[in-house]
């Protein structure tokens, strides 16, 4: 996955740890997402979500995106909103396919024969009659029918395949929440970016300052040459923290670009900027009872057990008589001015007798299958009861965090400022102004680390809730 790039960061980066939160979140969210089987066909994973079909050209003027923008062009583009769909599509087929058996199949077939017969090389040899008889024809016009009348087997079949297109429908419902997730959850990396590299050149240009006031006092005499060299040390160091999160953001915006089909070589500018609202809707119970309502995984799960049963049931089905009728209809002669019409109609029973192995064996998969399907969908449920509880004590500590690490960035600023008074006043050397600093940058970090913890905690609840559309409402608080 991409944000398992953050694994590599330095620890005095923020989005360090924000990207391992992501990756947490990002991972059980797509672990749990409910894919359909279908042959020949490719499963989304965490990671088609990550990825895009690209669509149109990059421009030389940058372009400006904001997160709805950005989510919009996410719903067409994602990869794995469209493996979701083609997984739709061939479960369609499979419904269609199964239907067909109960349906009645009805051909047509038009035949010119021309034949010549040699006797003797058939063994007949008939004094006095002709060795070849022919060449002679016929013209054959017929529509024959062919139907199934009872095959309860089928039947079950048909409505397992049933379920199952209900269950791809849902699941490619489910894939738009998943897409508002990653697309929402690279947009804020993003914007947690630019934030530090807005916070690191704020950095640098202080202890620029610093480093002038340091240099200055040295060559007038009032301070020695260490507290040059520990300025200079500072100022180097965010340097080159200013070049690692420049770096970060421009990698993080390529993986902006890649959730959701953008030219790579397009630029573009984030319009929008790192939101933060309170959110005070902690009911668990009632967040819990609309997540079992809403979320489409859960109702997926839900009708691939429906679809476990049928084939159960189609199973046992294998051992009862089958009825069937078939017959037809058509023009016969030697061309179709002296032809006339013949037809013949059949209609048949037919009992297994003995396939006790075969049954046995298809009998006994159906129900794994069956007990298989039961056990995920009680897992799922708890999942989904987990998936609320998760998200909203994520947001609770998180919008805690924020309220701390806005304090503690109002204080480390004023320490810094005191830091520099004294030391402009010749009251203390530039020690107490490198470990202001340092406390500046921290705070920060922490600030923007927090702020983005709590973003992302809204769009993951979000999704635990199934109202991945209504993603404005819990950014903004409501």
């Amino acid at each position: 996955m991409i944000l398992s790039k953050f694994l590599l960061r330095s620890t005095t980066i923020p989005c360090a740890s924000a990207g391992l939160l992501s990756l947490a979140i990002f991972s059980a969210a797509v672990a749990h997402a409910q894919t359909i089987s279908v042959p020949n066909q490719t499963t989304p994973t965490a990671a088609s979500f990550q990825g895009s079909v690209a669509t149109g050209q990059a421009t030389a003027q940058p372009i400006e995106l904001s997160l709805d923008d950005a989510i919009q062009r996410g719903l067409k583009t994602n990869l794995g909103i469209i493996l979701s769909g083609t997984q739709t599509t061939a479960a369609r087929g499979q419904r269609l396919t199964e239907l067909q058996s109960l349906l009645p199949s009805v051909d047509f077939k038009a035949s010119e024969a021309l034949t010549q017969v040699d006797l003797p090389a058939q063994g007949l040899r008939i004094p006095g009659f002709p060795k070849i008889i022919g060449p002679f024809g016929f013209t054959d016009l017929r529509a024959s029918l062919n139907w199934s009348v009872v095959d309860l087997n089928a039947l079950h079949n048909y409505l397992a395949a049933k379920h199952n297109f209900a269950a791809a429908t849902l699941t490619a419902q489910d894939a738009q929440d998943l897409v508002v997730l990653t697309v929402g959850n690279a947009y804020l990396l993003a914007l947690a970016d630019e934030s530090e590299v807005t916070s690191v050149e704020a950095q640098v240009s202080t202890a620029k300052i610093s480093l002038d006031q340091a240099t200055a006092s040295h060559n007038a005499g009032t301070a020695p040459r260490l507290d040059e060299l520990r300025a200079r040390v500072d100022y180097q160091s965010l340097q080159q923290q200013l070049i690692v999160a420049r770096n970060s953001l421009e990698k993080d915006k390529l993986a902006l670009a890649r959730t959701i089909g953008l030219p790579l070589a397009q630029s573009f500018t984030l319009t929008d900027k790192t939101p933060f609202a309170v959110f005070d809707q902690f009911d668990v119970n009632t967040a819990i009872e609309q997540a079992h309502a809403n979320r489409k995984d859960l109702a997926a799960m839900m009708e691939q057990a429906r679809a476990a049963e049928e084939q159960r049931k189609a199973a046992t089905a294998e051992r009862l008589p089958t009825v069937t009728v078939s017959g037809d209809y058509g023009d016969i002669g030697v061309n179709l001015k002296s032809s006339h019409g013949t037809g013949d109609a059949t209609g048949a029973i037919k009992v297994p007798l003995f396939k006790e192995f075969q049954f046995r064996g298809d009998a006994e998969i159906a129900q794994s299958q069956l007990d298989l399907s039961k056990a995920q969908l009680s897992d799922k449920g708890a999942q989904v009861d987990a998936d609320v509880r998760d998200a909203l004590l994520d947001i609770q500590s998180a919008q805690q965090q924020v309220e701390v690490a806005r304090s503690s960035v109002d204080l480390a600023n004023e320490e810094l400022k005191e830091a520099q008074e004294r030391y402009v006043n010749g009251v203390s050397d530039n020690l107490g102004v490198s470990q202001a600093q340092q406390s500046v940058a921290q705070a920060n970090d922490q600030y923007v680390t927090s702020l983005y913890r709590h973003n992302v905690a809204k769009l993951s609840l979000a999704r635990a809730l199934g109202a991945g559309s209504s993603y404005k409402n819990y950014l903004g608080g409501k």
